[in-house]
């Protein structure tokens, strides 16, 4: 006697499975019965109920039921064809399969076959071309249960193809389904119109019309967003009950003060983030803040506003950067506003000497270093603060969550500014960050000009060149970018490296060429950038390690090699390094073996310089995790919710999750045991939200 599958059942003892396709499904995230009835198809192909053959209309999808005749088998050994005809009494049909082996052999005149596929012409008889078949036994009746079907299309690998998905799939469904837990309230349920979890996981693997799949879809990926929604204001509430940050309070004589230290006014944008800010640091509980611009908005001024204003509180602040040229441009920026302060600033990178970093911690420990700027060296255990109040975190994406913790552990509840040039959509926004207050600066800095973007072909590459040499002639800059350091066997991509010495001497003979990459020791780079800056060099060869921080004025042109290898939102940041200054500046984007979808997807940054609109693209196109850089720890990677189609849901559920937490904060209350159970197993091991029970 079988046993009974249930959700904890391993995947390798459902039928069909076994050991060696266990690990295929292993490699999907699939490891359980219940990980296999939670593997969803992406989309659904109708196979519509049989009809006539002398009713057959062309370049539709259609089902036949008939005999075979005149089977034929041809073609090369590489190339088999095999051929029939199907006829019904109303007509007759061809039915050709290119390269299936698999059916040399298995058809034979007078079998009944069902067919479905589209319907095309052939020899003036209507023909479908490696249709579905089906073998219609001796003894089954041909016409039984014929009706319009829904067959899934699962996200399937070369070892597991969807239609051998679909069949294990099918033996596991019934039992498995009747372990599937509602954990949604009932009240909840009704108000929203949706059916019952077991059903929706049902439905959505077998459908009997479409409005079976759109009605299970909302229930699933309600459920999902709704999880979603309760952990980050779990997290949200959590901040709130925890240990007390120390309040730090910005006098109008410490605002007058602050400001005076900036060559310029803030902006409405800047000064409205600034009054948000104030007023969070001003209270006991931790500020979490997530502070967004679009390229050249001026973030880093009204971070250094909330540093100032906590170092006149007598705190430590620590500026947290991902890589050592931006962490070398915020140290330069902050040199340049304290200029004659008595704030006192350190630099802590990994290429930091033994006895620098000896010094700088002691003072560290001591009190004597108010700010201390710097990478990943930050976060290393021996790093001490006397006491720190304010932790801020730039480009706060390309940090793993337990990174960012534990430089919070460096404090007592210190307030935590995360900073991110990466303008965020606003679905983005309620899930990723949801457990962050978001401040946006809206608006460009005085004197930014607009940056023209153009597309160019390879046959326009000569004239875009002689473009840039124009520029570099008139005392201009300009950056070139490449997607690779040294050119690769599998990439047919230009690297960096090789083409720094084509450039010298072919199209930017005569002028000085650098070249800054990752993989060069930080005193290199230091010094690639400070003879750019100074203008001893006219074009740096880079790649994308210049996407953030790099501010030279001076700098007005940007070429874009292999543009269609970025995300729109790199790309958006790549083009933010130039029109920093008064002069007009240009972009071009290099793209010579893009297709018509990346040319359409690359016209966008033509169109438009808002990087609203430029996310909220990326986002459509690539996801959360690959817009944001990174699939970082703690991203909810929905399987079914969709964050731009389904943001009415995404509302909803953010409304219901308020509010069963105003009632049940913990979730203790019997009625949502169940939902307390979800929440656990889908983000305790991620985001540390919930105690599992």
């Amino acid at each position: 006697m079988a046993t009974r599958v249930t959700l904890d059942t391993d995947v390798q003892f459902v039928r069909g499975v076994g050991p060696a396709r266990a690990r295929q499904f292993a490699a999907l995230g699939v490891r359980t019965a219940g990980d296999l009835i939670e593997y969803f198809p992406f989309r659904h192909e109708l196979r519509p109920k049989s009809q006539a053959i002398g009713s057959l209309e062309l370049d539709v999808v259609a089902t036949v039921v008939g005999e075979l005749r005149r089977v034929r088998t041809g073609g090369s050994f590489t190339r088999q064809v095999v051929s029939a005809q199907v006829e019904d009494g109303t007509g007759r049909c061809r039915v050709r399969w290119f390269n299936s082996p698999f059916l040399v052999g298995k058809l034979h005149n007078g079998q009944i076959v069902r067919i479905t596929g589209k319907v095309d012409l052939f020899d003036e008889l209507a023909c479908f071309t490696n249709p579905q078949l089906t073998l219609i036994g001796d003894d089954e009746d041909p016409l039984a249960d014929d009706k319009d079907r829904y067959d899934p299309v699962y996200p399937a690998t070369a070892e597991l193809p969807s239609k051998q998905i679909a069949r294990i799939i099918h033996h596991v469904l019934d039992d498995a389904a009747e372990a599937v837990v509602d954990f949604l309230p009932e009240k909840i349920r009704s108000r929203r119109g949706l059916p019952p979890r077991r059903t929706a996981v049902v439905r959505c693997h077998r459908p009997t019309s479409t409005d079976d799949v759109s009605v299970a879809r909302r229930r699933l990926a309600y459920d999902e967003f709704l999880l979603c929604q309760l952990a980050v204001q779990m997290s949200r509430r959590r901040l709130s009950v925890g240990p007390k940050a120390r309040s730090i309070d910005t006098t109008e004589e410490i605002d007058r003060r602050i400001r005076s230290r900036f060559p310029f006014e803030l902006t409405a944008g800047q000064n409205r983030a600034v009054g948000e800010i104030r007023a969070d640091l001003a209270r006991s509980v931790p500020m979490n803040r997530l502070l967004q611009a679009d390229v050249g908005a001026g973030k880093t001024a009204v971070a250094v506003y909330g540093a100032l204003s906590a170092i006149a509180n007598r705190l430590q602040v620590a500026l947290l950067a991902p890589t050592e040229v931006l962490a070398a441009q915020h140290r330069a920026k902050v040199d340049q506003y304290l200029k004659g302060s008595r704030v006192s600033t350190g630099y802590l990178v990994g290429s930091t000497s033994r006895a620098s970093r000896t010094t700088l911690l002691g003072g560290l420990q001591t009190g004597q270093i108010d700010l201390l700027i710097g990478t990943h060296a930050l976060i290393e255990q021996d790093v001490r603060f006397r006491d720190l109040g304010l932790a801020i975190i730039d480009e706060q994406h390309k940090f793993g969550v337990a990174q960012r913790a534990t430089l919070r552990a460096k404090g007592h509840a210190p307030h935590t500014l995360v900073l991110t040039a990466t303008p965020i959509p606003r679905t983005l926004a309620m899930t990723v960050f949801g457990d962050l207050d978001v401040s946006t600066i809206d608006g460009v800095l005085p004197g930014r000009q607009p940056v023209v973007t153009r597309l160019v072909p390879p046959e326009k590459s000569g004239e875009a060149w002689a473009f840039v040499r124009s520029r570099l002639s008139q005392g201009e800059q300009a950056y070139i970018v490449y997607p690779l350091v040294e050119e690769s066997e599998t990439l047919p991509l230009k690297a960096a490296s090789v083409e720094v010495e084509q450039l010298r001497g072919s199209v930017l003979q005569g002028y000085e060429v650098g070249l800054l990459h990752g993989r060069m020791k930080p005193s290199e780079k230091a010094d690639v950038m400070k003879r750019f800056r100074a203008g001893a060099t006219q074009a740096l060869v880079s790649t994308t390690v210049i996407e953030v921080g790099v501010d030279v004025p001076n700098a007005t042109m940007m070429v874009i090699q292999h543009a269609e290898r970025y995300g729109l939102s790199q790309l958006h940041q790549l083009r933010g390094r130039i029109g920093r200054g008064s002069k007009k500046s240009y972009c071009l984007l290099f793209a010579e073996t893009a297709g018509k979808a990346a040319l359409a997807r690359l016209n966008i940054l033509c169109e438009t310089s808002d990087g609203f609109r430029i996310a909220e693209e990326d986002l459509r196109l690539r996801g959360p995790g690959e817009m944001l850089g990174t699939r970082q720890h703690g991203i909810p990677a929905f399987k079914v919710a969709d964050l731009l189609e389904d943001f009415d849901l995404l509302e909803q559920a953010r409304d219901d999750a308020a509010e069963i937490l105003r009632l049940d904060a913990e979730l203790t209350r019997p009625e949502h045991t169940q939902l307390r159970a979800a929440l656990a197993q889908q983000y305790a091991g991620t985001l540390g939200l919930i105690d599992v029970a």
